[in-house]
């Protein structure tokens, strides 16, 4: 098929989905439609339609574009349209997850893979119950045992759909903790430096009956002979 048909298929296939869909799976869902051609559809010219797609949408013309995210391709309003958008579903999603929820889903994002007691440890509470509403959300995954622990606890792992919700590829993608700790830094009042100098080499003076300035060391010594 020439790159000018397929390219309207691809176009097509990201969407329609429900979720980013890989360039393989969108080789194999053409294929699978198109089975009576002989020449098979391949990876290369559905990553070239893929990057065609991606530079039409980059045109200012369109509210959205074509991002890479959850490990796949999909179309995704373009930021400047967030807050107009955000009328429409707000946060929702976020509002079903209590304060625990997403204290908890923080710990495994940065720390993972981490098993329960782990999470507990940094939480200082039970998470059972927060664990098992990011388990019924498919924020996050059982991704096998730990081994070298007494009892192979369960270990978690973030999932392909809370990278598709948060718009990342990898954990690797998420803000450093630096980085989100850097704006809630209170920046110090600066102190003339200059002035605590001089404040030391100042010596506090009196002046005694007789018109002698005194030191304050002189004039503990005139009060204890008084």
């Amino acid at each position: 098929m020439e790159i000018a048909n397929l390219i309207n298929h691809v176009e097509a296939l990201i969407f329609a989905s429900e979720k980013p869909l890989t360039a393989v799976e969108i080789v194999e869902l053409i294929n699978n439609a198109f089975g009576f051609m002989d020449d098979k559809v391949t990876l290369d010219q559905v990553e070239t339609c893929i990057e065609g797609i991606n530079e039409k949408y980059q045109s200012e013309f369109y509210p959205f574009e074509l991002r890479q995210s959850g490990g796949g391709w999909q179309f995704l309003t373009k930021k400047e349209y967030h807050t107009t958008i955000a009328q429409l579903n707000g946060d929702k999603f976020l509002k079903r997850l209590s304060t625990a929820a997403l204290e908890t889903l923080a710990i495994i994002a940065y720390k993972q893979p981490i098993t329960k007691s782990e999470i507990e440890a940094i939480r200082g509470v039970n998470c059972d119950y927060s664990i098992q509403k990011l388990l019924e959300k498919e924020l996050i995954v059982i991704s096998g045992r730990n081994e070298q622990m007494v009892g192979k606890p369960l270990i978690y792992a973030t999932s392909r759909h809370f990278m598709d919700y948060f718009g990342i590829n990898t954990s690797e993608e998420l803000p450093k903790i630096s980085e989100v700790l850097a704006e809630q830094i209170v920046v110090p009042t600066l102190v003339n430096a200059e002035h605590f100098e001089l404040e030391g080499e100042i010596e506090v003076q009196t002046t005694s009956d007789e018109g002698q300035e005194l030191t304050g060391g002189q004039q503990e010594e005139n009060t204890e002979g008084a």
